[in-house]
């Protein structure tokens, strides 16, 4: 995912600092089950240390030692890594391990694609044969240049594993209180990019919204300049009701992929009622993904439990799936 790639940006620009070498790990094709997907990533460091990871942690020390020819010899390699005999519940991965050592134009590039809310695509070329071939690699796809994970020849008649990383998912908080800054918390740790909306009124900073990337103090009717696409969540939380509606009339014409209205049903009701008779014409679609009490059903009583239910509720609409029991889930895990 786009936050993960970033992560990993910061830790090789750090590493970059000390003088140490880079090498990137991807899973780029699996058998059966796995933690994660192909295109999972993690970096390692030569002084033996590692950011990120490729599962829920059985595989990254076997990443590890066979990161050393890598870093010995500069050639990528395979490395296949059979789960069904050590674990006894995941399945083969094949992961491509290489030198990692792009030009500074790849950040600034990558840089304005995440600034300017685009997907990205990464291409990796591999086999399934273990060991080190020529050819094996990986680049980043930008709409103006291509660049690779390093000097390293690609043979594009290889295998390919395509990914493309949307842009990080935008939770747009509006209200200050207690609860948003649990939410702001929480979704933080996701990886979603987040915005507070306070009143003009109000003193809040970044700093007192852990996680947030900024804190805006609007009107209701400025909202319309933030940026809401397919991949936001909007969430009104200022618990003043005259406020709440204020924003929602302003946000009529807006098309996220989610729009949270917190209280309770006849809270929810009423405001849709008052909707209706303050706006003439508005996108139909808006109350398709308008969720009222906002969150799924778990008992929560706590604003960190509230946090929880909310984000579950986002993440369960964006990807089509009705919360249930994964116990009662009758196909596999990941679709």
């Amino acid at each position: 995912m786009m936050h993960e790639l970033l992560k990993l940006k910061e830790a090789y620009l750090s590493a970059q600092t000390m003088g140490l070498k880079s090498i990137m790990a991807t899973v780029v094709a699996i058998e059966g089950s796995s933690y994660r997907r192909p295109g999972v990533r993690m970096l390692i460091f030569d002084n033996n240390t590692m950011v990120g990871a490729v599962s829920g942690g059985c595989v990254e020390n076997e990443i590890l030692k066979q990161s050393r020819s890598v870093f010995f010899d500069n050639k990528a390699k395979i490395m296949i890594y059979d789960g069904r005999y050590r674990l006894g519940c995941e399945g083969i991965l094949y992961i491509l391990i290489e030198p990692f050592s792009p030009d500074i134009a790849l950040w600034n590039a990558l840089e304005n694609v995440v600034q300017e809310r685009k997907p990205l695509e990464i291409e990796s070329f591999y086999t399934k044969t273990e060991g080190s071939q020529p050819g094996l690699g990986s680049e980043f796809h930008f709409e103006e240049k291509n660049f690779t994970f390093s000097t390293v020849q690609l043979d594009k008649s290889l295998l390919n594993f395509t990914q493309i990383l949307k842009p990080r998912f935008h939770l747009i908080i509006v209200g200050s209180e207690h609860d948003a800054v649990q939410l702001c918390q929480f979704a933080s740790l996701t990886g979603w990019e987040i915005a507070i909306v306070a009143s003009l009124k109000d003193p809040k900073k970044e700093s007192d919204f852990p996680g947030s990337a900024r804190v805006v103090h609007l009107l209701p009717e400025e909202i319309g300049g933030l940026s809401i696409d397919n991949e936001t969540a909007v969430v009104l939380m200022t618990h003043s009701y005259a406020t709440d509606l204020k924003f929602l009339i302003a946000l009529k014409n807006s098309k996220p992929a989610y729009l949270g209205l917190l209280g309770p049903i006849k809270r929810r009701n009423q405001i849709l009622n008052d909707f209706f008779e303050y706006t003439d014409s508005y996108n139909e679609g808006l109350l398709d993904v308008a969720y009222g009490p906002s969150g799924i059903s778990i008992g929560a009583e706590t604003p960190q439990e509230i946090a929880i239910s909310i984000i579950a509720e986002i993440l369960a609409v964006v990807r089509k799936e009705e919360p249930i029991s994964l116990k009662y889930k009758k196909s596999t895990i990941h679709s």
